[in-house]
């Protein structure tokens, strides 16, 4: 009886797919054209302009126009980024699209951009891990190649955080904006994005929340008005303690010390926030990349946005060890650090 020969030839194969890194390769951002300052809030609420900055660092935010959706910032952040790299995107084999402001819940972003760019064959999914989402999207995209299940990804940040803020809540009004950030992630004998974290804490669900069918969160009544509700001071609390071990953490599995990392780029919630981990994990401020002064709190579009304006500033350089960190609503954090390439 002939021997099979096929079998060894596919395990081959198999094992050679499964030794593929991960590598960032492109990144491109859009933002609404409505500029909004701090003076705005001031028609509305009882706050002013220097109570917003010293409080939140934040001076400008972006709002997408009425007709202006999710899905359309997460497109032109795409078709930007394929633009300044000109890139073909029909070989794209999965789409990942963190936000927590869906057009519809269902279809998702991801099948929408699927449509809209006109890329066959591809897996398509939505992440809903809020500002932690694009780190989550990395992480994901990363898993995804290794596993031989995908060598060409879009994962995108894109939220429209104005069509569901609560104008009568002085306190949390001003934090938000909106804007999109996309990223490649491409298959390659050697990779750029190295050590990951991926967490969550339940528990503090009910701090940050956006209300749907269920008016119980873990327990407790919440509002119901489909708007964004959080205790900021809760929120800002474990943003710190929590964000400065997973730092500690990324530095220990990537064998580094807080001195190898060239920029940190948190999510950009509030100045404050970022100030207080630099603080605590022993890192100079000025290396700290941030998005709120100039777009506001875009959950999970902030680092995306952030990274990509300072490698247009010149700032982040090919080489360069860069510390992604995104934290917020679930509560749910991820990160991870990339070699800039």
């Amino acid at each position: 009886m002939p021997r099979i020969i096929a079998l060894p030839k596919a395990t081959i194969s198999i094992q050679i797919s499964f030794l593929m890194e991960a590598k960032l390769t492109a990144i491109g951002i859009y933002a609404p054209e409505k500029v909004v300052d701090n003076h705005y809030f001031e028609q509305i609420v009882d706050t002013n302009d220097e109570w917003i900055r010293s409080r939140t660092g934040i001076v400008t935010r972006r709002f997408a126009a009425e007709n202006e959706f999710t899905s359309s910032l997460a497109e032109k952040a795409i078709l930007n980024m394929a633009a300044e790299y000109k890139l073909q995107l029909h070989d794209v084999d999965f789409i990942l699209v963190a936000t927590v402001t869906h057009d519809q819940i269902m279809p998702s972003m991801a099948c929408q951009l699927q449509y809209r760019l006109n890329i066959p064959n591809t897996g398509a999914l939505d992440i809903s891990a809020a500002c932690g989402g694009f780190g989550y999207g990395i992480v994901l995209a990363k898993s995804l190649i290794h596993s031989g299940m995908a060598r060409k990804i879009l994962a995108v940040g894109a939220e429209t955080l104005s069509k569901v803020t609560d104008f009568s809540d002085r306190t949390s009004c001003i934090l938000f904006g909106d804007g999109a950030g996309a990223v490649l992630i491409e298959a390659a004998e050697k990779g750029n994005i190295g050590a990951c974290v991926v967490g969550a804490e339940g528990s503090g669900g009910q701090d940050l929340y956006l209300s749907n069918l269920n008016t119980v969160i873990n327990g407790e009544e919440i509002i119901a008005n489909n708007k964004i509700i959080q205790n900021g001071r809760k929120v800002f609390k474990w943003a710190v303690s929590q964000m400065s071990v997973q730092f500690n953490v990324l530095l220990e599995k990537e064998g580094l010390t807080v001195d190898d990392i060239d920029w940190f780029v948190p999510h950009s919630a509030n100045m404050r926030i970022i100030e207080a981990i630099c603080k605590q994990v022993g890192l100079p401020i000025e290396k700290a990349l941030e998005s709120l002064s100039t777009y506001g709190n875009t959950s999970s579009a902030s680092i995306p946005l952030a990274l990509y304006e300072g490698v247009r500033a010149g700032k982040v350089k090919k080489g360069d060890k860069v510390l992604l960190l995104g934290f917020g609503g679930g509560l749910a954090y991820a990160g991870a650090i990339v070699e800039w390439a």
